[in-house]
């Protein structure tokens, strides 16, 4: 599997942009709403299928979280196209590669990997050099074994 953030497509001939990302949120998510303010950035994927994707973010109370995270493994794509949620870890072990460093190792979908590196920084959730370590420590070759 592939992580992602949730969405959809949007026919903007019948749905403003929230509110179609807001309808498709509902069959995932249910209960959270997102407008304008919430709104970050968009990524345009060139290639035989050009995507526009519009990526958006919210803070939450600790009550909205729980809710969501509730109503998502009630959702009706829940075990189809979603398999839940993931939290995404916001620190580095000494080791240097346990947290952030080895969630960024995982293999993403789209714009995905893009859209979460710019949130955690634009949004000052992770240090900007706490954030460049764990990228460069994904970026490192893997050590081979030697043989005796």
């Amino acid at each position: 599997g592939l992580l992602g953030f949730p969405g959809g497509f949007v026919d903007r001939r019948y749905w403003s942009l929230e509110d179609g990302l807001n309808r498709v949120l509902g069959l995932g998510l249910g209960c959270v709403r997102l407008t304008e303010a919430d709104y970050l950035c968009s990524h345009l994927t060139e290639g035989p299928h050009r995507v526009v994707a519009h990526f958006y973010a919210r803070q939450l109370t600790l009550e909205e979280l729980h809710t969501i995270e509730i109503s998502a493994v009630h959702s009706r794509d829940h075990g189809l196209e979603v398999m839940g949620m993931v939290r995404v870890p916001l620190y580095t072990q000494k080791d240097r590669m346990g947290g952030l460093p080895n969630f960024l190792g995982n293999s993403f979908v789209g714009t995905a990997k893009f859209q979460l590196l710019f949130a955690l920084k634009i949004l000052n959730m992770v240090p900007e050099e706490k954030l460049a370590e764990a990228v460069a420590a994904t970026q490192k070759p893997k050590k081979l074994p030697v043989d005796h």
